[in-house]
């Protein structure tokens, strides 16, 4: 390994904080119903309909999946964080992981603490 390769290091929080390429899932979508719309008419009209049914439902797929992502994206900057927002809080080095995750006390009183206090914040 090189001296100035950089290794990424992992925080164990990548799949609650996760963000989704929706712009591009969108054009995406777009080109398959495009594509599927055009399979389905082709093939119906050379008398092929098992291939047809099978662009039908990719051309189904196509519009739900078009349809989450507009949901999606209509929803705002909060589901969908751009560009200054960041994905999880950076790594102090410390090996802690920071913040608590919502639930993680699981309803417990004590804040999910399971052993007696000691007295030490």
């Amino acid at each position: 390994m090189l001296e100035r390769e950089v290794i990424a290091m992992r925080t164990g929080s990548e799949p609650a904080t996760a963000r989704s390429p929706l712009r591009m899932r969108l054009w995406l979508s777009l080109w398959g119903m495009a594509w599927a719309l055009f399979g389905l008419v082709a093939f119906a009209m050379n008398g092929r309909p098992g291939w047809a049914a099978a662009c039908a439902v990719v051309l189904l797929l196509a519009v739900v999946d078009l349809c989450v992502i507009t949901y999606r994206m209509r929803q705002g900057p909060h589901y969908q964080p751009g560009r200054d927002i960041p994905p999880y809080e950076p790594d102090h080095g410390d090996g802690r992981p920071h913040g608590r995750s919502p639930g993680a006390d699981r309803g417990r009183a004590g804040g999910g603490r399971t052993d007696p206090p000691s007295g030490r914040p």
